[in-house]
């Protein structure tokens, strides 16, 4: 019995290793720069276009603020013109100033909690969006891992463990919206006529297209929960077909938008934590190619 259970005990302990190893799979520094470069850049965008209409909740009446479960249990604040104003400029100017990499904790911690009160503001108003999961977690782990360079090679588990929490948490957001329809509606959802709904409220003329096809639209159905439901087989891949998974998940989201113009961009932001971006260096190869452009002083003539 004793042998038994330290054999057991062993083999717990291996596997707890080898999860351990896996979560702080060691990447290049210079990938979680460039990584949060594209985070805090998106922000911008995404306060000035995506959810610009937020700021219009700052003066609707305070009746129709339903607070999340979330913002009942710290409690936050009633939004206000000043609280909405005031927290649309600071994560502005400050996600400007984190892109470049400047007091990454500091900042970034910053960030992270005003955006947080951001999107209790944009979703205490009757509708939840899922696409902000991934995004949320990368603001969340982005400051533990301090300082970064641009173009930097040194391997990193504190980085490594950053970029992991974000792929889990895109990869979650597929299995679990697949759960959700399988666990609410049943088998029902990929029979039902929930694509020719979304094609007759918002789709393109290519959707409409497409939806003559007869049973093309069930058969999608099937398609999308059979797709979120083997999302998780990404992280068994080898980064060559891990990549191309990952290509596959941006075309699906490119097909999404190309019909019901639906464009879950926070979440394919966040899924950038799965791509090689310190190799993507633009400020770098554009100052490259000024060097060989530039005219080379001519040669002094020897009398």
């Amino acid at each position: 019995m004793a042998v038994a259970v330290t054999a057991a005990a062993g083999s717990a302990a291996r596997a707890a290793g080898a999860v351990g190893r896996w979560l702080t799979a060691p990447v290049p520094l210079g990938r979680v720069a460039a990584f949060r470069t594209v985070v805090y850049l998106y922000l911008v965008v995404d306060l000035l276009l995506v959810t610009s209409s937020v700021r219009a909740h700052a003066n609707v009446p305070g009746d129709l603020y339903q607070p999340l479960m979330v913002a009942r249990l710290l409690p936050l604040p009633e939004p206000t013109p000043l609280l909405v104003n005031a927290i649309f400029w600071a994560l502005i100017g400050l996600s400007l100033a984190a892109a470049t990499g400047r007091a990454p904790r500091l900042l970034g911690v910053t960030i992270f909690l005003l955006y947080f009160q951001w999107m209790i503001i944009a979703m205490s108003y009757g509708k939840v969006d899922h696409d902000r999961v991934g995004l949320l977690v990368a603001l969340a782990v982005l400051p533990t891992v301090g300082r970064a360079r641009h173009g930097d090679p040194t391997r990193s588990e504190p980085a490594g463990w950053a970029l992991r929490m974000t792929q889990i948490a895109v990869i979650a957001t597929y299995f679990l919206a697949a759960w959700a329809k399988l666990r609410l509606e049943g088998p029902d959802w990929m029979t039902s006529s929930v694509l020719a709904w979304a094609i007759l409220r918002r789709g393109t003329e290519f959707a409409h297209l497409i939806a003559q096809v007869p049973y093309l639209l069930v058969v999608s159905q099937f398609g999308i929960v059979a797709f979120e439901l083997l999302s998780p087989a990404v992280f068994m891949l080898r980064e060559r077909w891990r990549l191309r998974c990952v290509g596959f998940f941006y075309l699906f989201h490119l097909s999404v938008f190309a019909t019901i113009t639906i464009s879950f961009a926070p979440h394919l932001v966040a899924m950038t934590s799965f791509l090689p971006l310190e190799k993507v260096r633009p400020i770098e190869r554009w100052r490259r190619s000024r060097a060989a452009n530039k005219p080379q002083p001519a040669e002094a003539v020897t009398m």
